[in-house]
């Protein structure tokens, strides 16, 4: 945790180094704020193609409804724009534990499943772009860095699909040290999260969710181009793809609360060749990293709090009203 607060604070003094804040303060003044506005839609639709990719990794036994996967994303948002470390991963598994009695392995192999998904196709994205891309020293580097990855997940993939129960047991073997984790608990573990990796083993799961991950890239994309084209930046699409990659693969890092200062500088790395000049470039990844921050720590807040007020009301209809009185009445007297 105190690694990834580290590397923010590394980033974010790199990113305002020797920056002029006047001429940081006259770009965000020059910035057409009503683009932001279907930026913010496109975005939002994509979030809910994620939200449905998120659902069919899901074994047809334990898959949750739409609207709980949906809220438990939210959720999950909400504690990555403000823990680091990306916490927000283990709080919408434990959220859509209690939403929807989703077992916690498997959805954390699901969970594991989306960031493999991610990671490959952000790279087949970027290996397509290659050819359209203006020269940069740091693009081979990437490449190299990139293959080496889309090797890795691919032997992840071939590893699960061949031996199913094995690795994961191998995986969880280290819980053993825990209480009460024999070797029959971890056994019904690892089966639970092989369920939520199915996607390494079925075709019929694979094909639609690395579709639905594609189409949301390429959406999250349009919204990051709408919000060059709120600061007048005259680039094409395949600026805001570059912008959506380089952002998405920095965050593979460990970071601060909201990858602050990853996020930013991945955004200038990615608009470097394009020539933009430094404030401009600053003032467009502090507003992007604003639109893809601020409405999901709202979302995520009311989703939360309306989990936590059906919470509160089912334990009140499972009790009686004199139970309910009573109960009320020695927590006034502990207060």
């Amino acid at each position: 945790m105190w690694g990834g607060v580290l590397v923010s604070l590394i980033f974010i003094y790199l990113t305002f180094r020797g920056i002029d804040f006047a001429a940081l303060s006259a770009a965000m003044a020059r910035i057409d704020l009503w683009l932001f506005a279907p930026a913010l839609l496109v975005l939002a639709v994509a979030i809910v193609l994620r939200a449905v990719r998120w659902r069919i990794l899901f074994s047809a036994g334990h898959r949750p409804s739409t609207g709980a996967v949906t809220s438990a994303l939210l959720v999950g948002y909400l504690f990555n724009s403000i823990l680091p470390a990306r916490a927000g991963e283990a709080a919408r598994v434990v959220f859509l534990n209690q939403r929807a009695g989703t077992p916690r392995f498997e959805a954390l192999g699901t969970v594991a499943a989306e960031r493999a998904v991610d990671v490959l196709s952000l790279l087949a994205i970027l290996f397509a772009l290659t050819p359209v891309l203006p020269s940069v020293d740091w693009l081979p580097r990437v490449l190299t860095l990139g293959g080496v990855l889309f090797v890795a997940i691919g032997a992840a993939f071939v590893v699960f699909a061949l031996y199913g129960e094995r690795p994961a047991r191998l995986m969880l073997r280290p819980l053993r040290m825990l209480p009460r984790m024999g070797e029959e608990r971890i056994g019904l573990a690892a089966a639970s999260l092989v369920r939520g990796l199915e996607v390494f083993r079925r075709p019929s799961i694979a094909l639609p969710a690395v579709g639905l991950t594609a189409m949301s890239w390429l959406l999250i994309a349009w919204s990051s181009w709408l919000c060059m084209q709120g600061l007048h930046l005259s680039l094409g699409f395949s600026a805001g793809l570059l912008v959506v990659v380089a952002v998405n693969l920095g965050m593979i890092l460990p970071s601060g609360p909201a990858a602050l200062g990853v996020f930013e500088a991945a955004t200038l790395a990615a608009l470097q060749p394009y020539h933009v000049e430094h404030a401009t470039a600053l003032s467009y990844a502090l507003l992007l990293h604003a639109l893809n921050v601020i409405p999901f720590i709202v979302a995520g807040y009311i989703a939360l709090q309306y989990h936590a007020l059906g919470r509160r009301w089912r334990s009140r209809e499972e009790v009686s009203p004199a139970d309910y009185d009573a109960r009320r009445s020695a927590e006034e007297r502990r207060a």
